[in-house]
């Protein structure tokens, strides 16, 4: 399964989606002026195991670093994705450990 899909900014519903057939695996954030908030990773039950989630959030940080936006991870899912890739951890604010 190919993990290279276009990322759809939906902020109407406030997540970033990915479009896998029928499914629609998402991240969901809060944007507060320079800031964005990632609360919530979904991956359908169906596509779990495929590193969706992980490339949906690899998606939405090189997004997130192209708008100049400060990070506050508060999905788990997300913390442990910067603690396994920390060059992404530029992206966090300030004085939030991502150990």
């Amino acid at each position: 399964m190919k993990l290279d899909y276009d990322l759809i900014d939906n902020a109407d519903k406030r997540q970033y989606e990915f479009h896998v057939g029928s499914e629609r695996p998402r991240l969901e954030y809060i944007r507060a002026k320079d800031k964005i908030y990632l609360t919530h990773t979904e991956v359908p039950h169906t596509l779990s195991g495929m590193g969706i989630g992980s490339a949906l959030i690899g998606a939405a940080l090189r997004d997130i670093k192209r708008q100049g936006l400060t990070l506050i991870p508060l999905c788990p899912f997300v913390a442990l994705y910067l603690k396994r890739n920390p060059e992404w951890k530029e992206l966090v604010l300030k004085g939030i450990n991502i150990a």
